[in-house]
């Protein structure tokens, strides 16, 4: 196998294949900054799992209009949003957006693949919808996914304070009159609207690759928020843009190179999260076995008395 996967790698006319991919490079690279963006706030939130369900119903919506001849993206973008909304209006009333996912995931799944099994078109648009493809963006689409992207990002980017701190502690930005479920279904229709974009580079199964992955690994290295959407923009731009360019030395598909990227990348940033970690702790380690026990003008062990105290000094009312 490993030598099969080798010998498929050519450099050959390298840069003229790099031309056919031109809109897709230009795509996943717009796409892998909103992903980094927006997926910061999806660990905040921990609606991981709810990616992967709306890219399922995603998946589903995009197979239909496949099937009966329409646009793939929109058919995309319309399962993706709904489902969206759906789960987030439910999940207002129980709080438990795992479990509305947990239905909903096989559920679009099956319409997907039923859909697909009625499709007498070309295998290649079938696969491209669960793995990615790496030619099929046009300039249409290409202009339609860059545009809603920076649109997303730009929502995003506006209602940033608020979002964040939604995310943090719901229950005290509630307090303090921040419209905790409103904020919510808007964040949720912007995920949608991510997820379906996504789902045209990375496919349906992969998504949490360009989305997840990247904004995971900036926050084991960070728990600053500004900090941590930048590395995960970096993370995400890496990911796609470089998939893309090693997937054209080759005839495997785009996906597995974007997710080995963002797996490696995360594997580094956890290694250095917890080097940090554990250098955190040594220090303070060392600060509590010293002499004065960590505090600052101390003069003997935990419990005694300063040696500039006098215990026969008079207090004072």
């Amino acid at each position: 196998m490993i030598e099969q996967i080798t010998s498929s790698f050519s450099v050959d006319g390298y840069w003229e294949l790099f031309g056919l991919v031109r809109n897709s490079v230009i795509t996943a690279a717009v796409l892998g900054l909103m992903g980094g963006v927006i997926g910061v706030l999806i660990m905040l939130r921990r609606t991981a799992l709810v990616v992967h369900g709306i890219a399922e119903i995603s998946f589903a919506g995009a197979a239909l209009f496949l099937l009966i001849g329409l646009d793939v993206v929109l058919g995309s973008a319309m399962g993706a949003v709904g489902t969206a909304l759906l789960i987030g209006v439910l999940s207002l009333k129980d709080k438990d957006t795992s479990a509305v996912t947990g239905v909903l995931m096989p559920f679009g799944l099956g319409l997907g693949i039923l859909f697909l099994s009625l499709y007498q078109g070309r295998s290649a648009n079938r696969f491209g919808l669960l793995t990615g493809q790496i030619v099929g963006v046009d300039d249409m689409q290409t202009r339609t996914l860059v545009t809603g992207a920076l649109v997303i990002t730009a929502v995003v980017a506006f209602l940033w304070r608020p979002l964040l701190f939604a995310s943090i502690d719901p229950q005290l930005a509630q307090a303090r009159g921040v419209p905790v479920n409103i904020l919510s279904l808007v964040f949720m229709v912007l995920l949608g609207g991510a997820v379906a974009m996504s789902v045209q580079v990375v496919g349906a199964l992969l998504v949490l690759s360009l989305l997840v992955v990247p904004a995971a690994a900036a926050l084991k290295v960070t728990a600053r928020p500004g900090l941590a959407v930048a590395l995960s923009m970096v993370f995400a731009l890496v990911s796609a843009v470089g998939g893309i360019m090693l997937a054209v030395t080759g005839q495997i598909p785009i996906s597995p190179y974007i997710t080995t990227i963002s797996f490696l990348i995360y594997l580094v940033c956890l290694f250095v999260g917890r080097g940090r970690r554990l250098r955190r702790q040594q220090q303070a380690a060392r600060v509590m076995a010293a002499p004065d026990g960590g505090r600052p003008g101390g003069g003997g062990a935990i419990g005694e008395e300063p040696a500039s105290t006098s215990p026969a000094a008079p207090v004072r009312a």
